[in-house]
């Protein structure tokens, strides 16, 4: 049964509150987006005052309510509710909107500013992450509720835009959410018909009722989104009964309500003209020539909301510790998943590996280690687009996360399939791993993580944790040729900040990169797989891989240091080998995560990279960025080619015989040149 909607005196007072301090703070900044702030109080006022369930004083309670602002351009609004509901955010902060080091941002940043969820403002990245919300309060609750304990059991609520619909990564998300039947998902679309173009009717005509329809969505709406709080109330109401299917709620809204541009392009991206914010704040009751004017019944109202987030998240608390006494086990293994932290001893479950071990692939290395923590790690929540087969994601005996009724697993299940759809499953995982207790892993090829550049750059902005399990990663994968061998996707993910990727030589090597990757809280990993055999290594070791990179063959007085990753580490051994035999000394280093590597203190690095003899970098891909660790570097300056990975390899000279070659020529030219060959990490800056 629907509740009805019960007016407050108050309630315009604070929709005209939202809307002017909207006009001020992109006014004071001289940037941002005042239009969908506008359009969108009445929504905020609504959905926040009478449906939200959060503790503003307590930001990180598991069972609130999660909010995410797609449209992230309109970050105005997120920041003015976070300020009435009591945040840590002042009216300063307002007030140093777009300002360096401010905590209001240009748009909405997660980790930086309290009560922020996740990072928007790319278009459809909020959408996504909003599915992988609602997808992880799903299978937590599954997991964990139990009669009379419905501990997990909150909403996730999105605001979203034409541009976010317009954006492929939100139909991707959108088909998966359909299909799963997230009836805790409720997005609510901001329909102005206004973009950066001006009217949408010049690129955005489908009808988004039968799109969402044929996902398998709710799909409601609200015809006056200015005005009719009833509507808007009986909307959310309605989508909060829906059960097996998300919602989506069409809230037609007039950009800018209020404003002499409203209806306009002009008012979507460019601060009012002040005389147009004193006309707003004469039609509002407010004082026309006051700045941040807020009514004490604003802030009144709003207080009442966040005291009764406390109450809310006290009940909560009281019925954690009475969950605790009935169901011990879980509560322990819930409470450690809330708070971060990896049971006791879950390293001493990652393989070792000695030379005499047979080669294997390293995605086949990988489903080793994912096997053998898998019931040891109840966070990890795996899936891949459409590759499990290749890229051994899927733990022999897991159950996929499914509706119950489809028959194919259930809602406590582990494995996600994702379908083909690479850039939804990047930004859904970033939502997973931002409603915390889940540590999600994702698989794909190498080359398609590129497809999913977005999502994974806000992975490493929003210091969410999570893997992605990247196989097939150099010409390495033969047969299938240019089109899937991935030249320069490792250059572009090694540039991105905050960002480890990994290029594991061996099994030990490969056992390294999963445990940083599972200690790294704040920073995203890619484990770069081969889909050829790799044979493991004399000299590595967990330890020493796990500093990113190290000596595996060491010699004195040497003539050449040669240092590589991934599947041409053993080649660089073989050519080492063959040039001992001619009398020439090689020393070999395996670097298999720069970013951890440069981590390292300047002496170990030195002592890696050491001076005395020139370095040559050898790897199957661009040559880009290894400039920095080697003196010469040997790659591919083009795209690979299709045929048996063995013949691809000899047609671009990464073999242990023409390396060698190439490693006398380098050798040759230093000598020549004369004078001391210092580290390549000897740099003024």
């Amino acid at each position: 049964m629907v509740s009805k909607f019960t007016p407050e005196p108050t309630d315009a007072t604070c929709i005209s509150t939202i809307r002017t301090l909207a006009a001020d703070v992109v006014g004071k900044a001289n940037s941002g987006h005042p239009g969908a702030p506008m359009g969108l109080a009445p929504a905020a006022h609504v959905l926040f005052t009478r449906f939200f369930h959060a503790n503003p004083a307590s930001s990180k309670w598991f069972n609130r309510d999660r909010f995410v602002l797609s449209n992230g351009h309109a970050c105005a609004l997120q920041y003015i509710m976070l300020h009435l509901l009591g945040y840590k955010l002042s009216m300063d902060d307002l007030k140093a909107f777009r300002q360096i080091d401010s905590l209001t941002p240009g748009h909405p940043e997660a980790n930086h500013t309290d009560g922020i969820e996740v990072t928007t403002g790319p278009l459809g990245q909020g959408f996504a992450n909003g599915v992988g919300l609602a997808i992880a309060q799903t299978h937590l609750g599954a997991v964990y509720n139990r009669e009379n304990f419905d501990l997990i059991n909150n909403y996730t609520y999105v605001f979203t835009g034409d541009g976010c619909l317009m954006e492929g990564v939100s139909s991707e998300a959108a088909s998966l959410a359909g299909h799963l039947k997230l009836g805790n998902l409720i997005v609510i679309y901001d329909d102005n018909h206004i973009s950066i173009d001006g009217d949408t009717a010049v690129a955005f005509t489908e009808n988004v009722e039968q799109r969402f329809l044929a996902y398998g969505w709710q799909v409601l709406h609200v015809d006056d989104g200015d005005n009719d709080l009833a509507a808007i109330y009986n909307a959310i109401a309605t989508a909060r009964e829906e059960k097996e299917k998300p919602s989506i709620i069409c809230l037609r809204t007039t950009i800018g309500y209020g404003s002499k541009q409203q209806g306009t392009h002009g008012v979507h991206g460019s601060p009012l003209k002040a005389d147009d914010i004193q006309a707003l704040k004469s039609k509002c009751g407010f004082p026309p020539d006051q700045s941040f004017y807020v009514p004490e019944e604003t802030y009144a109202t709003y207080r009442a909301v966040a005291l009764q987030g406390a109450r809310l998240e006290a009940a909560w608390k009281s019925l954690f510790v009475k969950y605790a006494d009935a169901y011990p086990e879980e509560h322990a293994e819930l409470a450690r998943r809330i708070a971060g932290k990896l049971p006791e001893g879950w390293e001493q479950r990652l393989p070792t590996y000695k030379p005499t071990d047979p080669a294997q692939a390293s995605r086949k290395l990988s489903e080793i280690v994912l096997s053998a923590l898998y019931p040891a790690l109840p966070e990890l929540l795996g899936g891949s687009a459409d590759l499990t087969g290749s890229n051994l994601t899927r733990v022999k005996g897991s159950v996929d996360f499914q509706p119950p009724d489809t028959g194919l697993g259930d809602y406590g299940g582990r494995y996600i399939r994702y379908g083909v759809r690479e850039h939804g499953m990047g930004a859904i995982a970033n939502g997973l791993s931002a409603y915390g207790a889940i540590i999600p892993y994702v698989g794909t090829f190498l080359n398609f993580v590129s497809y999913a550049a977005g999502a994974v750059r806000l992975s490493a902005l929003s210091k969410h944790q999570l893997i992605w399990v990247a196989t097939h990663d150099s010409i390495g994968l033969g047969e299938d040729g240019p089109t899937h061998q991935p030249i320069e996707t490792a250059a572009h993910l090694r540039a991105i900040p905050n960002l480890d990727f990994w290029r594991p030589a061996d099994g030990n090597e490969t056992s390294a990169a999963y445990l940083v990757a599972l200690k790294s809280k704040t920073t995203p990993s890619v484990i770069s797989l081969s889909r050829q055999n790799l044979p493991n290594l004399e000299g590595s070791t967990i330890e020493r891989a796990a500093r990113g990179g190290y000596v595996l063959y060491d010699v004195e007085g040497e003539d050449l240091t040669i240092v590589s990753s991934g599947s041409e580490v053993s080649i660089a051994l073989e050519a080492a080998s063959k040039l001992k035999a001619e009398g020439i000394n090689v020393r070999i280093v395996s670097l298999p995560c720069w970013s951890v590597f440069d981590r390292q203190d300047r002496e170990y690095k030195l002592s890696v990279l050491r001076s005395g003899a020139p370095i040559l970098s050898l790897e199957a891909l661009s040559t880009l960025g290894w400039q920095k660790y080697s003196h010469e570097q040997y790659g591919l300056d083009g795209w690979g080619a299709s045929g048996p990975y063995k013949k691809v390899y000899e047609k671009f000279g990464i073999t242990g015989t023409n390396i060698a070659s190439v490693s006398k020529r380098v050798i040759a030219f230093y000598k020549q040149k004369g004078g001391e060959v210092g580290s390549p990490l000897f740099k003024a800056l």
